[in-house]
């Protein structure tokens, strides 16, 4: 069985300037660098086959490559359980989304409807924050929030798999499929 995902890889420049509003944090456990990246969809654990089919159904998706834009951090619930760089959402962003996951689909996969909320998790806090921890949190995220915001031209996006690990999980690349570049001729979101 391979747990798999679909997402948008962060280039390098980026990934060290995301890092860097992780120092000082010291609650919960930092996303080590290389694991960042925009989630497209999670496609969980399914065997070998199913997997290959997906990956062949996206290498079918044509798509003009486009800006993401990082508008700062963020996290989820009252409670957190994770803090985020928040990524802002666009038609193409969306697009690409909705054509990854009819993909997914039509190999077989079963995904849940969800509200889609782009962003690249920096930090896991496991159950939740309260008290003092989420206090100390919020007081980060006000201290780096400026820190965290920019843009980076989305070019491809990868099929990873994840291991589940003691320190977490550990994600290696299966396939990397291409972006066009903007302006190419016929360039549409297709499958």
């Amino acid at each position: 069985m391979i747990r798999a995902f679909i997402g948008l890889p962060v280039p390098q420049p980026v990934v060290h300037s995301l890092a860097v509003s992780q120092i000082g944090l010291d609650v919960g456990y930092p996303v080590p660098p290389e694991n960042f990246h925009v989630t497209l969809a999670f496609l969980g654990e399914h065997h070998e086959p199913v997997i290959e089919e997906v990956a062949q159904g996206l290498s079918l998706i044509v798509a003009e490559d486009f800006d993401i834009k990082i508008s700062g951090l963020g996290t989820f619930g009252s409670a957190p359980r994770l803090m985020f760089a928040e990524v802002e959402q666009s038609p193409a962003l969306s697009a690409l989304r909705k054509c990854v996951r009819r993909t997914a689909v039509d190999a077989g996969i079963e995904l849940p409807h969800e509200r889609f909320h782009p962003h690249i998790t920096l930090a896991r806090f496991g159950r939740g924050l309260i008290g003092e921890d989420a206090d100390r949190l919020r007081n980060h995220i006000s201290r780096r929030l400026r820190q965290v915001q920019g843009q980076f031209s989305a070019t491809e996006f990868t099929l990873y798999e994840s291991q589940l690990g003691k320190s977490g999980p550990a994600y290696t690349a299966l396939a990397t499929f291409p972006l066009m570049g903007i302006g190419a001729a016929g360039a549409t979101i297709s499958s």
